[in-house]
Formats: C-alpha cells, sequence, structure tokens
C-alpha cells in the first residue's frame, strides 16, 4: 500500500514554519530590472532633494541667524556682488540634503529588502529611524559643543595683530561642512552594528585595524576641517575615535546576538 504524501502538519515544524527564501518566493529580477528600480529609486530620492531644498531655501533667514548664533558679537561681511546668492544656495542645498536624508536612507532599504529574509527586514526597518537620529545627535553635538570653541579660537587667534573679517562664505562653509559631516560621523557605529549583525564584519577585524582606523580619524579631521590647524583637527578626530570604540563595543553585541541565533537554530529539536 502506497504511503500518501504528507500534509503540512505531519512535517517537522521547522521545516513547515521555515519561511522560504525570497528568491523562491519571487522571481528572480534580471540585471536590468534590478537597474531600472534603482533608476526609479533615484529619482524619487532626487525629487525629495529638490523639495526640501526648495523648503530650506525660503526657511533660509532663520538659518542663517541660526548659524550666526555660534559666534556672536562677530560681524560678517561680504566681497562679492553674487556671493550672498552663492551662500544661500549652498546652505539650502546642505539643508535640503539633511532634511532628504530619511527618504533616501527608506529607498535604499526598500531596494535591498527583496534579497533579504523577513528577520533581516524587520531588523532593516527598526533601525531606520536609528540611523537618522544618530544624524541628528551628530550634528546637535558640532553645532553646539564643537563649533563654539573652534570658532572662538580660530576668530580671536592673532587678533592684536590683524582685525578679523569674516566673509559669510567662509563662515558658512566652516558651519555647514562641520555639521553636516560630523552629522554623517555620528552613524558609523550604528553601521559597524548593522555589518556585524548581517556577518560582513566581526569585532576581531575592527580591533586588528584600531590603529588605522585612529589614523583614518585623523586624516578625516583634515579633510573635514577648511584649516589646516591641528587644533580643529583633534576636535574632530577625537570624536571619531571616540565613535569607532563605540562601534566595537556595539559590534560584540551585534556579533553575540547573531551567534546565538544560529546556536539556537541549530540545537533545536525536530519535532515529529
Amino acid at each position: 500500500m502506497l504511503s500518501e504524501p504528507l500534509d503540512q502538519e505531519e512535517l517537522p515544524e521547522d521545516e513547515a514554519s521555515e519561511e522560504p527564501h525570497p528568491d523562491n518566493a519571487t522571481p528572480r529580477m534580471s540585471l536590468f530590472d534590478h537597474l531600472e528600480e534603482f533608476r526609479s529609486r533615484l529619482i524619487k530620492v532626487f525629487i525629495g532633494l529638490v523639495i526640501t531644498t526648495a523648503c530650506s531655501f525660503f526657511m533660509a533667514p532663520w538659518i542663517f541667524d541660526l548659524m550666526k548664533s555660534r559666534a556672536e558679537g562677530t560681524q560678517l561681511i561680504r566681497t562679492g556682488v553674487a556671493e550672498m546668492v552663492g551662500t544661500y544656495m549652498k546652505v539650502s542645498l546642505m539643508s535640503g540634503v539633511a532634511l532628504a536624508m530619511p527618504l533616501a536612507v527608506y529607498q535604499l532599504v526598500m531596494f535591498i529588502s527583496p534579497g533579504l529574509r523577513a528577520q533581516e527586514k524587520r531588523f532593516l526597518y527598526f533601525m531606520m529611524p536609528v540611523v537618522f537620529l544618530s544624524f541628528l545627535l551628530g550634528a546637535a553635538f558640532a553645532f553646539f559643543i564643537l563649533l563654539p570653541p573652534g570658532l572662538n579660537f580660530l576668530i580671536h587667534f592673532g587678533e592684536e595683530i590683524a582685525t578679523p573679517l569674516i566673509r559669510i562664505g567662509d563662515y558658512v562653509s566652516v558651519v555647514s561642512t562641520l555639521t553636516f559631516w560630523l552629522g554623517l560621523s555620528f552613524e558609523t557605529p550604528i553601521v559597524i552594528f548593522v555589518l556585524t549583525r548581517i556577518g560582513l564584519i566581526t569585532p576581531a577585524q575592527l580591533t586588528r585595524h584600531r590603529r588605522l582606523a585612529f589614523v583614518g580619524a585623523f586624516v578625516l579631521g583634515a579633510v573635514i576641517t577648511p584649516t589646516l590647524d591641528p587644533f580643529n583637527q583633534t576636535l574632530v578626530a577625537v570624536p571619531l575615535m571616540l565613535l569607532y570604540e563605540i562601534g566595537i563595543l556595539l559590534s560584540k553585541i551585534a556579533f553575540r546576538q547573531r551567534n546565538q541565533g544560529n546556536n539556537s537554530i541549530a540545537i533545536s529539536p525536530v519535532k515529529r
């Protein structure tokens, strides 16, 4: 007598409840389809950037007052006919990029999500607001903690020799550059945590390359700061090194969680 095929209820529980990989659930996309989807999402990000930049342009006077508050008592000047127009556009674009960042992160996650399992998708969805909050925390650190002493040093250094006349373009460049790039830098621990969680890096690798990371922090400090003085480079490099150390701690947590998850799958008994 031939045995009938096993029903879904008669299958082992882990096999019956196991979620199929997205490749088995949906047809594979060709390279052209991936490129077309990437182009579509890139267009959406660009449209969002245009909208946020336009909104920032009308908010520019308020943004300028906020920037000037970091160096109170300093008289800003302009030396070019079109300098203020260019400065307006730069402030609007930088603010627009910051406001459009949640949309960019969302489109990136949605682009890679079809190749992920359900648990990995939930993890990425959870990390999306964390990434944005990390950017805000870094921007706030630069604006409220780093900029006041840094600008005070730069503006008043050597004023007994020469009277400081600060151009509005230079001032905005220093403030916006430091705020924006330190905001991005504060996302480093989150990026390290995610890369460890999905198995691309390990805490041992991060520890082994610590010296190289510290050298890179000073290189980035030299790139981010518009001046070559070691004072401002150190103000930027030290937080970057601390962020790297925080990233190592988060990487150890993510590595432990990943191993525990793998072990629970490996040792779970098969119910018959």
